[in-house]
């Protein structure tokens, strides 16, 4: 039996014209892709925010508050330094290289959810959270709702709203 083996080299290149890549592999053959607007591309922007709560049933004792919640419940309150990361995907515009503006996204996540909720207090200050235990799930759940419409109007979907309440903690939500 006699092995043989095939050295192939390849060099890529970019069209801009017709948007897409094509490979040159050694022996003069050439491979063209799929344009690249036909590819989903996940762009994602972070912002944090300093916030109070506490997690807390009215219907429930102290007791059993404490029992559920631990340290949560302080009746005190309690706050975090919150990290904030939202992410969107979508096809990318062939004649701006962008998914969306990160800016444009940047000044939806400061008017409808920063502004709102940066330097509060989760349980009484926050609008979208009135009546709402403020658990970091049901908090990822209503930026998500807050976000969901002018994100898509940018023509990009909103993919994940991802919360970090601390170093060891973070919920991610992705949706209905």
């Amino acid at each position: 039996m006699v092995q043989s083996s095939i050295t192939m080299t390849q060099t890529s290149y970019f069209d801009f014209e017709s948007n897409k890549v094509s490979q040159k592999l050694s022996f003069g053959a050439f491979v063209t892709f799929a344009p690249l607007t036909n590819r989903m591309i996940y762009i994602t922007r972070k912002e944090t925010f300093s916030a109070a709560h506490k997690l807390s049933r009215q219907d429930w004792s102290e007791e059993k508050n404490r029992e559920m919640f631990g340290k949560c419940a302080n009746p005190n309150w309690h706050g975090h330094n919150y990290d904030l990361t939202v992410t969107v995907k979508g096809e990318m515009n062939p004649d701006t290289g962008f998914v969306a503006n990160l800016s444009d996204i940047g000044k939806i996540l400061k008017s409808k959810v920063i502004d709102k909720v940066d330097h509060r207090n989760l349980n009484m200050d926050v609008d979208f959270m009135q009546g709402k235990l403020p658990s970091t799930e049901v908090l990822a759940t209503e930026i998500w709702n807050q976000l969901e419409k002018d994100i898509n109007a940018l023509g990009c979907k909103l993919h994940s709203i991802k919360i970090q309440e601390t170093d060891k903690n973070y919920v991610e939500y992705f949706g209905n």
